[in-house]
């Protein structure tokens, strides 16, 4: 039995639902998963990569935070391979709007400005853009998916930074092993 004095080496984890990296990842695919519907023609295989590429993206980051208890490197790892598939997800979207010959959003658009603003509510879901994505063109709504894809991608890269910077504070499970060992040992002297 562990008691408040006698620390266990697996800290607390798995919170992801409660992560904004996730909750922007989760509203990417339900995003995705409309707009592929939507302005896709059935047999396309751009579907099925363009869905997949966004679950991927939000079921790293789950995996990656159940992982997190019992080793840093995985979470480490799962939060970047989240990280790299909303990469390319977001050339997918960028390919879709260039080979139509329809508009990329700027950064300081007034349109991106304003799915910015959107993105600052907290906890966001995709009944924030339900109406823009289910009554816009497909070069709104892409461009939309665009704003949250960087907006996730800043956050995962923030992230990763974090958990670089815990790691090397901490260390990993053998280390948080060693120590509580150590600690139980000079404690019963």
């Amino acid at each position: 039995m562990k008691t408040s004095d006698q620390p266990g080496f697996i800290p607390p984890h798995g919170n992801y639902q409660k992560l904004l990296s996730y909750q922007k990842a989760e509203v990417v695919y339900d995003l995705t998963f409309r707009f592929c519907e939507r302005f896709l023609k059935r047999g396309d295989r751009t579907i099925d990569q363009m869905v997949q590429a966004a679950r991927s993206g939000k079921q790293n980051i789950v995996e990656g935070s159940k992982a997190s208890g019992t080793s840093k490197e995985m979470e480490i790892k799962l939060t970047n391979v989240a990280r790299a598939s909303l990469e390319e997800l977001l050339v997918d979207y960028q390919d879709f709007l260039r080979v139509r010959d329809l508009r990329i959003w700027t950064k300081d658009s007034r349109e991106a400005q304003y799915v910015r603003k959107l993105g600052m509510q907290s906890p966001i879901s995709y009944e924030t853009y339900r109406e823009f994505c289910e009554t816009r063109s497909a070069e709104v709504v892409a461009n939309i998916a665009l704003c949250l894809i960087h907006q996730t991608n800043y956050l995962l890269d923030q992230q990763i930074r974090r958990l670089e910077q815990d790691f090397i504070k901490e260390g990993g499970l053998r280390e948080r092993m060693t120590r509580v060992r150590l600690q139980h040992r000079n404690q019963k002297k």
